[in-house]
């Protein structure tokens, strides 16, 4: 049987590589350290079929190293260490080079990671990990710190287009209708390998039917619904979730709506919309209206109980709501001022009238002895108390909007202020 076409058709050399000239270009960060012979550990992060195993082999091959590769989807730890047992025996023996590359590196947890870190830092292997997901997220930090991160993006429909003729050339010559041609290299949605894959369909179908052009009907008889379903444009994946996140943010439920249904459409994980959308309602929505918190969980676990497609309508009705909803991101700032202050500020003490005193000596230290039980207060409010650190006064980190639930809070807020004034007023008499 002969290897797959997007097998055949992969770069034997640098300069067939197809897009990604952000970084290959001359003067750009792969292309000189290609030509400086001076290989470094990497992170190459973007979507599926843009060339992260290529140019991991081309980088192998340039580099005149031995090859090892891992997939984390199939891989744990004792291949892990078979592997640097491979790279030690090699550089035992041959004294070449090791490139250690490891596809979807996201799939690893923190520990099969951190296994790499000794052997990256001692030379054994330059470590090239692919990845689909953000590393920022998904991979360690200590090993994204040894490693340059470099994003490669999808193929634009220009180098689809030169890909597919060059599919189309390969063995036989075959023609193709202009609209079947641009059909075909937007049913790829920038993956150079669902490309290559689909054509690759089409051309059997093609020669099974004893035709030598590619029309729009063959097209639609051979790839049927994956013609509309990646149909996308070339989007990425990370633009269509921005794109619904911003779409809530700015009250319009109908792109919501959209932008939810295009995802679902694509083949995203209706489990991760639905954390995405629990993030938009603590990020946007927060205290302006509590319910979304409240809804959009409900609708995950709807999902969770009812699975596609019925499950999907709860988390339209959540994306929906959370559209409509008033929106406020006060706890959101006030939230990040508070983590960026205590990380650059000093360990400062509990008040002694708010520690807690379970023992008689802590009590002769007079832990809690001056603390006002604020239900035995009026209103149940102690007005004029403190309880933040000394020195630190009234940051006045949260400051809640007018909008929705959160206005009502800003009147109780600004009425509590209102009567520590007084009491102070009246304790520094």
């Amino acid at each position: 049987m002969p290897a797959p076409l997007a097998e055949r058709l992969r770069p034997a050399t640098l300069d067939q590589v197809i897009g990604q000239q952000h970084l290959l270009g001359p003067g750009k960060p792969l292309r000189v350290a290609f030509e400086s012979k001076q290989p470094h550990s990497m992170i190459l992060w973007g979507p599926p079929g843009v060339g992260k195993t290529t140019l991991a082999r081309l980088m192998a091959q340039g580099f005149h190293a031995e090859f090892i590769a891992l997939s984390a989807v199939l891989s744990g730890v004792k291949d892990i260490r078979e592997a640097v047992e491979r790279a030690q025996l090699l550089q035992a023996t041959s004294g070449r080079p090791t490139i250690l590359f490891v596809d979807e590196v996201h799939r690893f947890n923190k520990s099969q990671q951190d296994a790499f870190l000794p052997h990256v830092e001692s030379g054994l292997f330059t470590f090239i990990g692919a990845t689909t997901e953000n590393p920022s997220f998904e991979v360690n930090s200590a090993l994204l710190s040894r490693a340059a991160v470099y994003v490669l993006q999808p193929l634009s429909n220009e180098d689809l287009s030169q890909l597919l003729m060059r599919a189309l050339t390969l063995d036989e010559v075959f023609g193709i209708e202009e609209e079947a041609k641009a059909m075909l290299v937007a049913s790829a949605d920038g993956d150079g390998r669902k490309l290559l894959n689909n054509a690759e369909i089409v051309m059997r179908a093609a020669t099974q039917s004893g035709s030598s052009t590619i029309t729009i009907a063959l097209l639609q008889q051979t790839l049927g619904d994956a013609l509309r379903r990646f149909d996308k444009g070339g989007d990425a994946f990370y633009d269509q979730i921005s794109a619904l996140h911003k779409s809530v943010r700015g009250s319009n439920p109908d792109a919501a709506l959209y932008w939810l249904v295009r995802m679902l459409d694509g083949g995203a994980d209706p489990r991760y919309l639905s954390r995405r959308l629990i993030r938009m309602a603590t990020e946007d929505i927060g205290l302006a209206d509590p319910r979304a918190l409240r809804l959009t969980l409900d609708a995950a676990e709807t999902y969770e109980r009812l699975g596609s497609p019925e499950g999907e309508l709860a988390l339209a009705e959540a994306t929906v709501y959370l559209a409509c909803a008033a929106k406020s991101n006060a706890v959101y700032n006030a939230y990040n001022q508070v983590r960026a202050f205590v990380a650059k500020d000093q360990s400062r003490p509990v008040p002694e009238h708010l520690r807690n005193a379970p023992t008689k000596l802590m009590k002769q230290l007079g832990y809690g002895k001056l603390y006002r039980y604020a239900h035995d207060e009026p209103e149940a409010y102690a007005a004029g108390e403190h309880y933040l650190p000394e020195g630190l006064g009234d940051p006045a980190w949260y400051q809640p909007t007018p909008r929705g639930l959160e206005g009502k809070i800003a009147e109780k807020l600004a009425y509590l202020r209102k009567l520590d004034a007084e009491a102070r007023a009246k304790g520094a008499k």
